[in-house]
């Protein structure tokens, strides 16, 4: 692990040193890594990590315990989440020492078509409401996850979320500084504004929030299994909202859809093989960015110095060009994931880049030719590691409750093109571009299991924490918290930095052409994040949380002494 230029970076964020080290009360970090030989659980919600915790004391594994986890999630953190939206996993099985990705991104209706939505008067894809609504793919993830890893029923693992959503809990403080800002979202969807807004207002922090109806829905699928959702009651509720708002959604779309078990995509940087789930997802531009990133000594320049920052902001223009000209369904499209990845490419794209100037129009090239969300990880003792985050896309989706559910229906639609030449255009039972997308990376005896959210900010956040941990040495929690910049639009010069790096780099970068917005030390436009890593050679784990989320990395306890 590289530790050339890490002391330029530590001093970029006002870190004392001594004889080359930190003392220990110069701490630069907010907390300290949680490290056991037991499991962790990390995730946004500490009550949604202690349901995976209870589980993984209970005898459970780490797939287990990420179930319980989520479903906790979707009732804690409903702005971001829930069993109306998307899921995607990585799985390690230490048994066999296989890696295996799951996508459980949902389909566009059959009858949605671009011909059709022009027919209404759309020229541009809806980003809200029935048509922007594709089957919800989360609870077939649940299903593939336990079918093929699980150890515990439905009904066991939804037993910590059935009980928070029938007894309440305390609404945590970043959710609900977001919850108000979509209650005109439910203005025309009576259902939405009695679930989430009881009484005309969103809950305050700390007020106990109830949502008996998602209890009575996952009490459905605790019973009944995913056949509940896509077959039984709530697929007729999902399917009557469908058709008292005008949407096109038929029994078949959501009784046919089916998750997908698919191959991990990979690269190397400097040593490390690093991992994410295909197209449809955006994980491929952070592997694009780590490409080009290797062709610069980045720890040299030192964290967050201007050449470090002018060069992945760079990077992110490139790969995100390629990201929005190529990806798509794969089932659709053709989308040249080895071109993409060549490392012949990545040098010659790499070679775009001026060292003293910001591009403010990227443009994809050409690759050589070759056949809101929230999320969590977890490790458990035995070393198998989950990499899983689900989405409703925007703040609370489409803005549709089906009645008497509890849940509201994802937007994801609204990534589609109405371009009929494009790849990522709309079509019948085609999945959308996705943004929500899980890692992992491995080096030797080391496993780390991370992800980090915010949309389109999710693959240049990545790349900026793997190059925390390679090239800057940071432990997982030091790397998660590390200041960040993103930029959320695919043209200009725009971005945005975290206020915590120095006025000098910023003042640097605007020199060079960059319109820089800053925003707050720890800016949730940055994406929170949650990481956990296990050494195979002493058998220990260790779990890290980003503070821009309410979240904690909890640990397993051990088994009471009787």
């Amino acid at each position: 692990m590289k530790r050339v230029g890490i002391a330029a970076g530590l001093l970029s964020v006002g870190i004392l040193m001594s004889t080359g080290e930190l003392a220990p009360q110069d701490r630069w970090t907010a907390r300290s890594m949680t490290i056991t030989r037991y499991g962790i659980v990390a995730a946004e919600s500490p009550l949604a990590a202690q349901a995976g915790v209870q589980i993984l004391a209970a005898g459970g594994n780490a797939v287990d315990a990420a179930i319980a986890t989520n479903a906790v999630m979707g009732l804690v953190a409903p702005t971001s989440n829930g069993i109306g939206g998307d899921l995607f996993a990585l799985v390690y099985e230490a048994k066999s020492g296989n890696l295996y990705g799951l996508n459980a991104s949902g389909w566009a209706p059959r009858g949605l078509t671009i011909e059709w939505l022009k027919s209404k008067g759309h020229d541009r894809m809806p980003q809200r409401g029935i048509h922007s609504v594709t089957v919800p793919g989360a609870v077939e993830g649940w299903d593939k996850l336990r079918e093929r890893f699980g150890t515990k029923s439905f009904a066991e693992l939804l037993a910590p979320a059935i009980r928070y959503a029938e007894e309440g809990f305390p609404v945590p403080e970043l959710v609900g500084a977001l919850w108000p800002l979509s209650l005109r979202l439910f203005r025309d969807d009576p259902p939405g504004l009695r679930t989430f807004y009881p009484g005309g207002r969103a809950p305050a922090v700390g007020e106990i929030f109830r949502n008996p109806d998602l209890a009575w829905s996952l009490r459905q699928i605790a019973a009944e299994g995913r056949d509940a959702f896509y077959r039984g009651t709530i697929a007729r509720r999902i399917l009557a909202a469908s058709e008292k708002y005008g949407g096109t959604m038929v029994a078949e779309d959501l009784a046919e859809y089916e998750a997908e078990w698919v191959e991990p995509i990979s690269t190397t940087y400097r040593g490390w093989r690093v991992y994410e789930i295909p197209p449809n997802g955006q994980g491929i531009a952070a592997l694009i960015m780590l490409n080009l990133l290797e062709n610069f000594p980045l720890a040299d320049y030192g964290h967050n110095s201007a050449n470090t920052l002018h060069l992945m902001i760079e990077a992110k223009k490139l790969a995100y060009a390629d990201l929005l000209r190529f990806v798509a369904d794969p089932r659709f499209a053709q989308v040249p994931v080895r071109g993409l990845l060549s490392k012949a490419y990545a040098k010659q794209r790499a070679a775009l880049i001026d060292p003293k100037k910001a591009n403010c129009d990227v443009g994809a090239g050409t690759p050589p030719e070759a056949g809101d969300t929230i999320y969590l990880s977890v490790v458990d003792k035995a070393g198998n590691l989950v990499s899983l985050i689900q989405s409703n896309y925007s703040g609370f989706g489409a803005g549709i409750v089906p009645e008497g559910t509890g849940f509201g229906l994802q937007n994801r639609g609204g990534l589609f093109s109405l371009d009929p030449t494009h790849p990522n255009a709309l079509a019948p039972r085609k999945r959308p571009l996705h943004t929500i997308i899980p890692a992992l990376m491995e080096n030797g005896d080391t496993r780390i299991a991370f992800g980090i959210m915010g949309g389109w900010n999710q693959a240049q956040a990545h790349a900026q924490f793997v190059a925390n941990i390679v090239d800057f040495g940071m432990n997982i929690q030091q790397a998660l918290e590390a200041a960040r910049f993103t930029k959320l639009t695919f043209t200009g010069c725009d971005v945005m930095l975290e206020s915590r790096i120095p006025e000098a780099v910023r003042a640097e970068l605007a020199a060079r052409g960059h319109e820089i917005e800053v925003r707050g030390p720890y800016s949730g436009q940055m994406g929170g994040g949650q990481a956990v890593m296990r050494k195979y050679a002493t058998g220990v784990n260790y779990g890290g949380s980003s503070p821009r989320k309410d979240g904690a990395a909890i640990p397993e306890p051990p088994p009471v002494q009787r």
